[in-house]
């Protein structure tokens, strides 16, 4: 009787326990339309492109995909709302070389909950994949793959809250479309490495912007006067830009890397630059600058943050500039292949080889390939080859630089003929 009275008793209790096992496996499933659109993107890969052990190769649809996340049915490339409501909320494939002609018959919009979308580093082709309408996207990457056709106008107001955007390293082609300044949480733009043309548009409105990559395309016109005005690096490298470097760069006052190399930028190089009160690094190489703008504040050119500055390769005529040996924290400056003249300032080699108290040392000074003459500055004279500072004085019209100095070495100086047309040598 004792036995039946506490089986009675354990029944209703292994019941409950059932329905509760049974409620939280229903609870568990992912949602329908989240298992359709993984099983669309794994059916749009290429299957001769889903090599064993990469997470594609995985996926195993006989089991429910956020049940069995970090198994061996579903090893990576995605993750869960770990809430409770098991919808997918970030996707991100391994680099394994997965290929596909198209990912257009993949549905991302029916993922409601995605915050992240990355298919960086593989083999992808075709357009851009329309991952719009997707309020909670903060990230999306598509670098290093094989994306071609142009940026879709309407990607910037269909992804109000992204925050990353990724599109280097792929062959996208025409203009960038002003309708991302619709991307007024964006943090990061990279359209680097891609075939983008026609003029970089003002993206004044993406006032949260810190970081824009748009080198190596083939845009055109000139720098916009309006940036946004939280930028700490701007890299518009290996284009087609034209004119000036406009002065509102100075009201930038977060700014800290501006490289804007390989370029047509031409005109003089404005003072602002060597002023700029947060600027640390500043590459205007290979471009067709003729003049350096001399700051008139003293006060301001010590406040100088500049650290390392490359002009080199441009069409910069005169003396060296006197105030460069002023910038206290200016320790790389290279100002190679121009048309320069005259002789080396003292300070600077007392800067390269003996620098006084609150200033850094100059450990890299580029001179070679310009017309500089007259003799060589005393502190140069006493620095060894083992020493840790990098100075070229080669291809000049230095006639006591010999090759047994480690700074004339690299190149000849060049000829008589040469050097006389660009002024007087002091032999």
């Amino acid at each position: 009787m004792a036995a039946r009275g506490l089986l009675c008793f354990m029944a209703p209790l292994v019941i409950m326990a059932v329905e509760v096992c049974l409620l939280r496996g229903a609870q568990a499933k992912t949602h329908r339309g989240d298992i359709e659109v993984l099983k669309q993107l794994k059916d749009a890969v290429d299957p001769a492109s889903v090599t064993p052990g990469s997470c594609l190769a995985s996926w195993d649809f006989a089991y429910d995909p956020c049940d069995s996340l970090f198994s061996d049915r579903f090893t990576c490339g995605f993750r869960c709302d770990s809430i409770g409501s098991n919808r997918i909320t970030e996707i991100a494939l391994d680099q394994a070389g997965y290929s596909s002609a198209s990912l257009s018959a993949v549905h991302w919009s029916h993922l409601p909950l995605l915050q992240s979308l990355d298919l960086s580093g593989n083999s992808f082709s075709g357009p851009i994949p329309a991952a719009y309408s997707l309020s909670n996207l903060t990230r999306l990457s598509l670098s290093r793959n094989f994306f071609s056709g142009s940026i879709p106008a309407s990607l910037g107001p269909s992804l109000p809250g992204l925050h990353e955007l990724f599109l280097d390293n792929n062959a996208i082609d025409g203009a960038i479309p002003e309708t991302l300044n619709s991307l007024t949480s964006l943090v990061r733009l990279e359209l680097q490495a891609n075939k983008l043309a026609g003029a970089v548009p003002e993206l004044a409105s993406l006032r949260a912007l810190s970081y824009l990559d748009l080198s190596d395309n083939a845009l055109s016109g000139s720098i916009p006067s309006l940036l946004p005005p939280y930028l700490v690096q701007i890299s518009m490298r290996n284009n087609l830009i034209e004119g000036t470097v406009p002065p509102t760069v100075q009201s930038l006052t977060y700014l800290q890397v501006l490289d804007l190399s390989h370029n047509r930028l031409s005109g003089p190089v404005p003072s602002v630059l060597f002023t700029h009160p947060s600027l640390q690094q500043l590459t205007l190489s290979f471009n067709g600058f003729d003049s350096i703008e001399a700051p008139n504040s003293l006060m301001a050119m010590q406040a100088s943050e500049l650290i390392a500055a490359d002009l080199s390769n441009n069409r910069i005529r005169g003396f060296l500039p006197m105030f460069m040996s002023l910038l206290p924290k200016l320790s790389a400056l290279s100002m190679e292949n121009n048309l320069m003249s005259g002789m080396i300032p003292t300070e600077y080699a007392i800067r390269a080889a003996i620098p006084g108290p609150g200033v850094a040392q100059l450990g890299r000074l580029l001179l070679g390939g310009n017309y500089l003459f007259g003799p060589i500055p005393g502190p140069f004279l006493g620095m060894s080859a083992d020493s840790v500072v990098n100075v070229s004085l080669a291809d000049n019209c230095l006639y006591r630089c010999p090759g047994s100095f480690f700074f004339c070495q690299g190149a000849t100086q060049k000829s008589l003929m040469e050097c006389k047309r660009f002024g007087p040598i002091i032999p």
